[in-house]
């Protein structure tokens, strides 16, 4: 796979691939420097040495050296030049690198190792043009540009040529993840849907099937709005891969929307099991099938069953978001269960422990809320919100001191929330209140209300 390409493909992922024949290329020098004098040679390695600990401009310097010694011999001269180019190149003195670039190939036009370095400073500049016209005199060195040309097609906005070129490479190589990639970014640049369906189901008809173009066309289908094809071809792709687990992922929203729920609900359990299928993928299923449960509750125990399937996973949002349901339906012992669970996953995720507290106040659970608070602040010290609850649970349990405490500090870190020191200063009140200290009882409790007045 060739520099330009791979950058492209793995950019459009968000990676960047650092190609270890890109970097010995950097650094070998060519081969044969000829018959030289001493002078050259230590000043050529010298230039080297240099490049090697990237302290560019005194290899350049050691380069100008080299270049008096070699006495106006092409082949050092190529050597220098290549070398010079590659130094500016660093530099981003990208003019002068090229200049030198092309100081060589004007005495060695096929040199591939110059042609390849150049390459990379156009395609660096984006200068697409130049490149394309350099990839065309590489190919005949090494077909594997031809993927290179087809990316730089795209760049240019040659969307006919990029396809043409890449429909030709997988005739004569077979298909290839990268190309399926760079043929849709084409089609979705030019809205031109249609191409791209025909694309596909022309390599199904033609045998050429995988269960990624059964997948890719279904999502078009969808796209269209052509919900009866795209579940034919979801059914399609069964029997043609029976044991696709990714065919669910578009069945169980097929079944859902047309009221078989059973099959939506074995189609959800496969995609929830399987392995092959990003967490984000589940989630999004979960989403979907809460939305459906929000609006036919009768369904809410298969809820829970289907996210019984989720123990493996170390999403706590899935949680979170079912702990949301239940919390909407006012249905708050069932949210905190799934609360807690999400927190088995992830112990650190505020949110997460702020619902669960806010439901044990709410339950009176004070024990769990006191324990679950204190083990919380151990993260978040400078949470208000952990140290007022804790004092509310403190204040539960009849332990005025430890409340007392708890909320003297928490107040300390409160920052413009009057309704929240508000809730301070009542929970303080009640907390002196309980010890039989009236007079701080009153304190608070006048401070409260003082804040109350002026909101």
């Amino acid at each position: 796979m060739n520099r330009s390409f791979s950058y492209w493909f793995f950019i459009f992922f968000g990676i960047l691939l650092f190609h270890g024949n890109a970097i010995a290329q950097d650094e070998k020098p060519l081969d044969d420097l000829g018959n030289v004098s001493d002078a050259f040679q230590e000043n050529f390695f010298e230039a080297l040495k240099q490049k090697g600990i990237e302290n560019y401009e005194l290899a350049l310097t050691a380069l100008d050296k080299a270049e008096i010694a070699t006495k106006k011999q092409p082949e050092n001269l190529s050597v220098i030049y290549f070398e010079r180019a590659k130094n500016l190149a660093k530099l981003k003195r990208f003019d002068e690198a090229e200049l030198n670039f092309n100081k060589v190939l004007e005495t060695e036009t096929n040199n591939i190792d110059v042609m390849e370095a150049l390459y990379d400073l156009y395609y660096v500049q984006r200068n697409y043009e130049a490149a394309i016209l350099l990839v065309l005199k590489i190919i005949p060195h090494d077909e594997d540009y031809k993927e290179d040309l087809a990316n730089l097609y795209f760049q240019t906005k040659q969307y006919d040529k990029a396809i043409t070129l890449l429909e030709e490479l997988d005739e004569l190589w077979g298909n290839s993840l990268k190309r399926d990639v760079l043929k849709s970014n084409i089609y979705k640049r030019t809205g031109n849907s249609k191409k791209e369906i025909e694309s596909i189901e022309s390599k199904i008809n033609n045998d050429a099937k995988s269960e990624n173009d059964y997948l890719k066309l279904i999502f078009l289908y969808s796209n269209k709005g052509d919900v009866v094809k795209a579940f034919e071809l979801a059914n399609e792709l069964l029997k043609e891969f029976p044991k696709s687990q990714h065919a669910h992922l578009a069945l169980y929203k097929f079944y859902l929307d047309k009221g078989s729920i059973s099959e939506a609900i074995q189609s959800m359990k496969t995609v929830f099991k399987s392995s092959k299928i990003d967490s984000e993928s589940k989630y999004k299923v979960l989403s979907d099938f809460i939305s459906f449960v929000n609006a036919n509750p009768q369904y809410e125990k298969d809820l829970e069953e289907v996210t019984s399937l989720f123990s493996e996973e170390n999403n706590s949002d899935i949680f979170k978001s079912i702990g949301d349901y239940f919390l909407n339906k006012n249905k708050k012992e069932q949210a905190l269960t799934f609360y807690k669970k999400g927190l088995e996953k992830d112990q650190d995720n505020f949110n997460l422990i702020k619902s669960a507290l806010l439901i044990q106040i709410d339950l009176k659970n004070y024990d769990d809320a006191s324990n679950l608070s204190v083990n919380a602040l151990e993260i978040f010290p400078a949470q208000a919100l952990l140290y007022l609850i804790n004092g509310v649970a403190n204040n539960g349990l009849n332990n005025s001191e430890l409340a007392i405490e708890n909320l003297e500090i928490g107040l300390d870190f409160l920052l413009d929330d009057p309704k929240m020191e508000q809730d301070f200063y009542q929970q303080l009140s009640i907390a002196y209140q309980a010890k039989g200290n009236d007079k701080k009882a009153d304190f608070y409790k006048k401070k409260a209300s003082e804040l109350s007045y002026s909101n």
